[in-house]
């Protein structure tokens, strides 16, 4: 993720301007005939993690290769072109989002440096909270940076560690690190992979016959034919050699994990598997929950696609109510979040989301999505099922409010303009003027995704986003942007 000196709390940008969405994705291989090619398709399924730009970099024993460019996995890397130019039998690559002070091909990741030991890529899906606090220290002693990406701050704490090792001085490095990382990095004696303390964010390894891999998310492996193993452990330093050889350490001891329970929420696909779980299935159960702590007496339950489908099909079984497709997507509508007028904006929502209006005259429904953010978007969508003649809207949301910004990862308006900062659920419900508004609990999403509540002394997740707990130190971030400082709540009509 990128960095702004001159703005640290992270801006708001999505293609409807109202949903959170994930930095970015990781995916290396090693010991792989064509291994740019594999990552090429591992990255194409993980495109809805990142949709800016793309990387890969390779090894060929001799050299590295890297090819980076903006837009999606398809534009810059289906042609064997392409390809042919990253020759090796190791490859990692990169999927991101960019924001303020990130855009442009500087950024675009693998990182690659040539270090004393030899060449160094580094891919990165996170944030680290203390990047700037560390950028300042470096370059007053003489460090240059090529980008604005927290993520080359890890070269230089490598490339100015003493240790002896590559391995070593990476742990070195990440002892000074403060957030959340799932790293895959290529040197010339194979990669590494690594997963912060807390597990905060995901990754993955398989087999694929002799090679090793290594995704953000399963659903990769899936796509190139290999076999999921396992997650890589929070804290866990992974090491493959061009032998096969793996080697597991854990240099930064033990420590209860906390994974972000937002993947089972929206991030993930639903044909992954995350913290050991389906997520589709997860999704679904969320739903259920959701149906049991706010039912709704309406003649149909109606998704918000695509993400508030799997939630909506839990809730419809749970609740009895006949599931409908009430509203339908375009896939082929570009993205709507650089119009620069709120009309603009409207229009976009509408061109993206048309109502079912057959289906939906005259009928009691209930609106099912994973999340409210800004609520401009949630406002518009029970404003165009009411022009298409339901009798009432109602509203469930598949996640907690989300009252606070997001530090580790995940592009998130400042807490100001997020809607459950400003409001509680009654002007929530007014400002999005539908007939009733209700959110799944917190607990409820503990034991929808496996636990039997949450442990306030020692949460399973990191649900910083709906409590304002966050489990790591923010040097970087003014107080006033991650504490649960009051807010005044806004006059709906206003908002």
């Amino acid at each position: 993720m990128a960095i702004s000196p001159q703005n640290l709390t992270h801006p708001f940008r999505d293609d409807d301007g109202d949903k959170l969405r994930e930095e970015c994705g990781v995916f290396g291989v090693i010991n792989a005939a064509d291994a740019a090619a594999v990552t090429a398709l591992g990255l194409h399924a993980l495109q809805h993690r990142g949709q800016e730009a793309v990387g890969i970099t390779s090894y060929d024993g001799k050299e590295f290769f890297s090819r980076r460019g903006l837009g999606h996995v398809a534009e810059n890397f289906s042609s064997p072109e392409a390809i042919a130019e990253l020759p090796g039998n190791m490859a990692s690559g990169h999927v991101r989002y960019s924001t303020t002070g990130g855009a442009g091909l500087r950024n675009v990741q693998p990182l690659y440096a040539e270090l004393a030991s030899g060449g160094f890529a580094v891919a990165h899906n996170g944030n680290f909270s203390n990047a700037q606090a560390l950028r300042g220290d470096l370059v007053t002693k003489g460090s240059i940076f090529q980008s604005t990406s927290d993520t080359e701050v890890i070269i230089h704490l490598v490339a100015t560690s003493r240790y002896p090792t590559i391995a070593d001085r990476l742990i070195d490095a990440l002892r000074l690190v403060e957030g959340a990382y799932a790293l895959i990095v290529t040197t010339p004696v194979g990669m590494i992979a690594c997963r912060d303390p807390l597990g905060i964010r995901p990754l993955v390894m398989g087999r694929m016959g002799d090679a090793v891999v290594f995704a953000s998310e399963s659903v990769a492996f899936d796509v190139i034919g290999a076999e999921l193993i396992r997650e890589v452990e929070p804290g866990e330093m992974l090491q493959v050699d061009f032998k096969g050889e793996i080697k597991s350490l854990r240099p930064f001891g033990n420590q209860p994990s906390r994974p972000c329970i937002f993947e089972h929420v929206y991030f993930s696909r639903p044909d992954s598997i995350f913290a050991g779980r389906s997520v589709y299935e997860a999704r679904k159960a969320i739903g259920a929950e959701l149906a049991t702590e706010a039912p709704c007496d309406v003649d149909l339950v109606v998704p918000v696609p695509d993400s508030g489908v799997p939630a909506a099909i839990g809730y419809a079984q749970q609740s009895g109510v006949p599931f409908e497709l009430g509203i339908i997507r375009s896939h082929y509508v570009g993205r709507t979040f650089i119009q620069p007028s709120d009309s603009a904006r409207h229009s976009g929502v509408k061109r993206k989301h048309n109502a079912n209006r057959g289906l939906v005259a005259g009928k009691k429904i209930v609106l099912i999505d994973d999340s409210i953010v800004r609520g401009t978007t949630s406002m518009k969508i029970v404003e165009m099922m009411r022009e298409a003649g339901a009798k009432e809207v109602h509203f469930r949301v598949a996640s907690p409010p989300t009252a606070h910004s997001c530090f580790y990862g995940v592009d998130t308006p400042e807490r100001s303009k997020l809607l459950a900062a400003r409001m509680d659920i009654e002007p929530m419900r007014e400002f999005i003027r539908a007939d009733s508004l209700a959110f799944i609990s917190i607990d409820g999403l503990y034991r929808a995704v496996g636990s039997t509540g949450r442990d306030k002394a020692c949460p399973q997740f990191c649900d910083a986003c709906f409590t304002g707990e966050y489990p790591t130190p923010l040097t970087d971030f003014n107080q006033t942007d991650t504490k649960s400082a009051e807010l005044p709540f806004a006059d709906p009509k206003a908002a």
